[in-house]
């Protein structure tokens, strides 16, 4: 295994090394991002205008100038700059950036290309609040809000069977064998797992929505799955939901907001429905972050969404989402933990309040590519790392990472087979085309 604990030895992970994955995501589509931040807040401008007036104008002019300087720093290589923004993860990246200056050379800064490209990402969508907190009275835009839309807006035909699928299913389920409801359970987290697709971080913003039912393909997408834990998940769940007046929690981890938000409310929904939790719990981001992932604005739009909707059966969903937070048995949390650049491992020490709230679940399903990340700590382990091992100390309790891969980290796999990939598909750890439903037993 090789370690990532210095600059010098970040192979394939860092930005520096020209030829790499990383290499380019700083070079290409990082600055990409930023352009349309930028061109984002320029065209809404009269909006500004008409909202504030003359400060909102004024605002406008400063928020682009302070995305403009950034891009500019980021395509020259200039050192990463503490954070002044009066918030309360501000320390914890300027603590973390000292820490990054500990493994350079004497006299070395940490910069946009001689730094761990998972904190260069982070740290530029971090940056990106910063730009907006700065610019009052705008300060509360989310700059990716418009293209989060769309692509909910882009994927209705896929939400709308999704939903009828859903709502005709739960009327079933009374008469359902108990192998009937596994297979149900198992159909919804590959659906979960397929919508980890859709993800505007990796498109550079561009549509990348679900236009048809995953549904009608999840048969010929089973060879593309790598790790398939699902009857582990299966087990605890059903051993839980046997045990009377027991409460069952599942806590999900939330990535994306658009469909594959639909496809996480929908697994919520029939966890519930199949009596397999009596609670969910779902976390989200604080603020915008990595393009499409989830906050509290676009966790309570969808829903609004759906109870909109003239369709059936997603306004059904709508009500029955609505009413199930309203009664408690769904759960909303955020916390900035999820927006640092810190690994998963090191989350007892710096958030413990969240690690004591996923201590009391049953169940973690953690979503997405930038989760596993910090889960693996974002290092070049041996594909045959058993996950538990690469989780280090964190083991809060039983977890499962759902994702496609969008980044040349993976283990847990058997022998032979990230070889046998390497050697037919180059780019098969970033492409998205093949993903993990990945488990690791509390310890």
């Amino acid at each position: 295994m090789q370690w990532m604990n210095t600059m010098e030895n970040a192979v394939s992970l860092s930005a520096r090394f020209e030829g790499s994955f990383a290499y380019y995501t700083i070079k290409d589509r990082l600055p990409k991002i930023l352009t349309q931040v930028i061109d984002t807040i320029h065209r809404h401008k009269n909006k500004f205008y008409e909202e504030h007036g003359e400060a909102g104008m004024e605002a406008e002019k400063k928020a682009i100038s302070f995305f403009s300087k950034l891009r500019n720093e980021m395509q020259t290589d200039k050192p990463i700059l503490p954070l002044t923004s009066d918030w309360p993860d501000t320390h914890l990246w300027n603590q973390y950036l000292e820490q990054q200056r500990t493994l350079l050379n004497e006299g070395e800064e940490p910069s946009w290309f001689r730094s761990p490209w998972l904190y260069v990402e982070c740290y530029m969508y971090r940056r990106i609040q910063e730009g907006m907190m700065l610019s009052p009275p705008i300060a509360e835009f989310d700059v990716f809000g418009a293209v989060k839309n769309e692509s909910f807006f882009q994927s209705q035909q896929a939400i709308i069977a999704l939903c009828t699928h859903l709502q005709e299913r739960k009327r079933d389920i009374p008469s359902l064998s108990k192998e009937q409801c596994q297979e149900e359970f198992y159909k919804l987290l590959q659906v979960s797992l397929w919508g980890n697709k859709c993800d505007l971080s990796i498109s550079g913003g561009q549509d990348n929505s679900q236009k048809s039912s995953i549904l009608a393909s999840l048969e010929s997408l089973k060879p593309f799955v790598l790790v398939d834990d699902m009857v582990s998940l299966w087990n605890i769940l059903s051993r839980s939901g046997t045990e009377k007046d027991a409460k069952t929690r599942v806590d999900i981890v939330l990535d994306n907001a658009g469909f594959e938000l639909i496809t996480d409310f929908i697994l919520a929904d029939a966890i519930l429905s199949l009596n397999l939790a009596t609670e969910i719990h779902f976390h989200a981001k604080c603020f915008p972050w990595f393009v499409s992932d989830t906050t509290k604005r676009d966790f309570d739009w969808t829903i609004q969404q759906l109870l909109a909707a003239n369709h059936r059966w997603m306004s059904k969903c709508g009500q029955t989402w609505k009413e199930n937070l309203k009664k408690g048995s769904w759960v909303y949390h955020e916390n900035l933990f999820w927006t640092l650049p810190h690994e998963f491992w090191s989350m007892e020490g710096v958030a413990p309040d969240l690690y004591a709230e996923l201590k009391k679940s049953n169940l973690v399903l953690i979503k997405g590519d930038l989760n596993y990340r910090k889960l693996t700590g974002d290092r070049k382990w041996d594909f045959t790392t058993p996950f538990s091992q690469a989780l280090k100390t964190f083991h809060p309790a039983p977890l499962c990472s759902i994702r496609t891969l969008k980044a040349d980290v993976q283990v847990g796999l058997r022998p032979g087979v990230g070889e046998k990939l390497s050697a037919a598909e180059s780019d098969w750890m970033v492409s998205g085309k093949y993903g993990v439903i990945q488990f690791s037993p509390a310890m």
